[in-house]
């Protein structure tokens, strides 16, 4: 598995595993019509501005295909003001969770933020997202 910085032409792939992972985890959690509102192309037009102008990572498997990304940056809310940065989206297609990828997709995303001398991260995640104990640890 290769992490990378996305490019551009990586929004498609980047969009595949947004869908894709958001029905397979929020199935019960979201309303339907949501999920199913959500295509490949709209999303992957919404990537290709947000790769240029925030901090997009992928990971690749051995074929180059994309299987997760990490997305993150300055903390948005100012809610908690004791954190500076923040780890927008992190997703794995479902068959590749579970086997430290996860980790390896935040870690580039923590020195891009360490390099802007931001030491602290929050995120958001659902309450009844079972994920969510990743980032309990």
């Amino acid at each position: 598995m290769k992490i990378r910085r996305a490019a551009v032409t990586d929004a498609e792939g980047v969009a595949k595993v947004q869908v894709d992972s958001w029905r397979s985890t929020y199935e019960r959690i979201v309303p339907e019509e949501y999920l199913t509102s959500m295509t490949y192309e709209n999303r992957a037009q919404k990537w290709k501005e947000m790769i240029t102008k925030q901090m997009v990572y992928v990971a690749e498997n051995c074929e180059g295909d994309i299987i997760g990304f990490s997305n993150g940056g300055q903390a948005r809310s100012r809610t908690y003001p004791e954190y500076e940065g923040e780890l927008y989206a992190l997703y794995l297609l479902k068959k590749h969770q579970r086997n430290g990828l996860g980790k390896r997709l935040i870690e580039p995303i923590i020195h891009e933020l360490n390099k802007m001398n931001i030491y602290s991260m929050l995120v958001f995640v659902l309450a009844d997202n079972d994920s969510r104990f990743f980032y309990e640890k």
